[in-house]
């Protein structure tokens, strides 16, 4: 027995849900959905008991966004450990380490289950980790294990309140994709997420230095004082007019986008006089490279917090991450980290070019990658097309002649895609858009994608016979 199906044998043993035995309406789903949205809210604003936030290391934005967490909350982990382990168990199936086929419904079997035990792997170790890392309190000495101001009661009772909030998140997840909701856990909570920090950036009344973090109560500020010009840049984390503006465009241009097509004309050698098209999305990766640079650039980050922590100043922790002021200041975690606003993009450029940079030329290679795991490039679409009896008018059903052509579709739009993504993402870093580039690229793309399922949906029970018609 392989370690792959060992782990798919041990989550026979872990409590899961079971889908429904009748397919529930859209209301009945849609009220599942909302309660699993609400237990997630609750509990990212549920702190942890036991904890002293006077502790070790800065508060990082990005992994929060990406994750859906909250730090010193019972969200912590957020959907880190899912995320983190179906990514590595998709990158191992299209590579072909793992010898597995999602189209038969056994080897997808397999695979969700040996993913879900890996994911409450990671949350048991994850949840271990930051408990002995001392995170959420302060050091007496050089060890974290050895010298931290907590108990060891404190620390295992704040391991097991992460593991076992992670382990609801996993839950709710399987609870809406087996059927008793609509999406998926994961997407939802990070909408969730990108919609409370922007409604933070607009609308909180809470002040720092005397000044309302949102813009809404600033601006009634700045009018009653008549310090309107004080709007237009402010401080990183607080909503200022030029975020306000970017985040509106933005939001703009990547609805546009996604609704753009290339369209390949294709006929049926049976039917020569129908004819139709392939339309292939203008963005052909949709947010996916932008999604993996910021899953690496959030565990740099929290493997940079974690290696300061235990090894302490010097050698290679000074490289990958220094602290000041309770502030990422230097290292590469500190050029990883997006710019937060026009304001600190004009102070220090270096950072802000340096970060661009690398989320470009990153994404690119993500996306390439992507592609080929995924079963979306041109030999697989050739491939495909072949299959399914359709061919390209004037070109013979040849699949590597199919595949010459479709490449040169398929390849660019690849590269283009992924630097307009990536280019929007950066913009919006560099600009202060509520929410972070990569938080509104991916709330806007599941915004669109609820949009479709539900109105999916409402089709099947509006029109009863489609489901006959297409085996629901």
């Amino acid at each position: 027995m392989g370690l792959l199906d060992l782990m798919a044998n041990m989550a026979k043993y872990i409590p899961s849900v079971e889908k429904p035995k009748r397919r529930p309406s859209l209301y009945e789903r849609l009220l599942w959905t909302a309660l699993a949205l609400i237990v997630y809210i609750v509990m990212a604003n549920t702190p942890l008991y036991g904890i002293s936030m006077t502790g070790q290391g800065p508060r990082l934005l990005l992994v929060e966004i990406i994750f859906a967490s909250r730090r010193g909350t019972l969200m912590e982990l957020g959907i880190g450990p899912i995320v983190t382990a179906g990514l590595i168990m998709q990158i191992l199936v299209g590579a072909k380490l793992i010898n597995l086929d999602l189209s038969k419904p056994e080897d997808r079997r397999k695979f969700t289950a040996a993913q879900k035990t890996f994911a409450i792997l990671l949350a048991a170790f994850e949840a271990s980790m930051f408990a002995l890392a001392c995170r959420y309190w302060s050091l007496t000495g050089p060890n974290p294990f050895l010298y931290c101001s907590a108990t060891v009661t404190q620390r295992v009772l704040v391991a097991v309140q992460l593991f076992l909030a992670t382990y609801i998140v996993i839950l709710l997840d399987e609870m809406i994709q087996k059927g008793w909701g609509i999406g998926s856990g994961v997407s939802l909570f990070i909408l969730a997420g990108v919609s409370q920090r922007i409604l933070w950036s607009l609308f909180s009344p809470i002040t720092v230095d005397g000044e309302p973090i949102g813009f809404i109560p600033y601006l009634a500020v700045a009018i009653s004082t008549g310090r309107l010009d004080r709007i237009i840049i402010r401080p990183a984390g607080r909503g200022d007019l030029v975020g306000l503006i970017v985040t509106l465009a933005i939001i703009f241009v990547l609805v546009y986008l996604q609704g753009m097509r290339v369209e390949i004309p294709i006929t049926s050698p049976r039917l020569r006089s129908i004819k139709t098209k392939i339309p292939l999305q203008f963005l052909y990766v949709a947010n996916i490279p932008v999604l993996l640079v910021g899953i690496l650039y959030s565990d740099i980050l929290v493997f940079a917090s974690l290696l300061r922590t235990y090894v302490g100043a010097g050698g290679i922790a000074d490289f990958l991450a220094t602290y000041k002021d309770n502030r990422l200041v230097g290292g590469l975690a500190y050029y990883l980290s997006p710019p937060g606003g026009l304001l600190y993009t004009l102070i220090d450029p270096i950072k802000a070019i340096v970060y661009a940079l690398s989320v470009i030329g990153l994404s690119i290679l993500f996306g390439l990658m992507w592609v080929e795991v995924a079963g979306l490039n041109a030999s697989a679409q050739a491939e495909q097309l072949v299959k399914s009896g359709l061919e390209i008018p004037g070109i013979r059903r040849n699949p590597k002649i199919l595949e010459r052509l479709l490449a040169k579709y398929i390849t660019p739009l690849t590269i283009l895609s992924s630097i307009i993504v990536a280019l929007v993402a950066v913009t919006a870093d560099l600009l202060g858009a509520y929410g972070t580039g990569m938080g509104l690229l991916l709330a806007v793309g599941i915004v669109q994608q609820y949009y479709t399922m539900i109105a999916y949906e409402r089709s099947l029970e509006a029109y009863p016979a489609l489901k006959r018609l297409i085996g629901e």
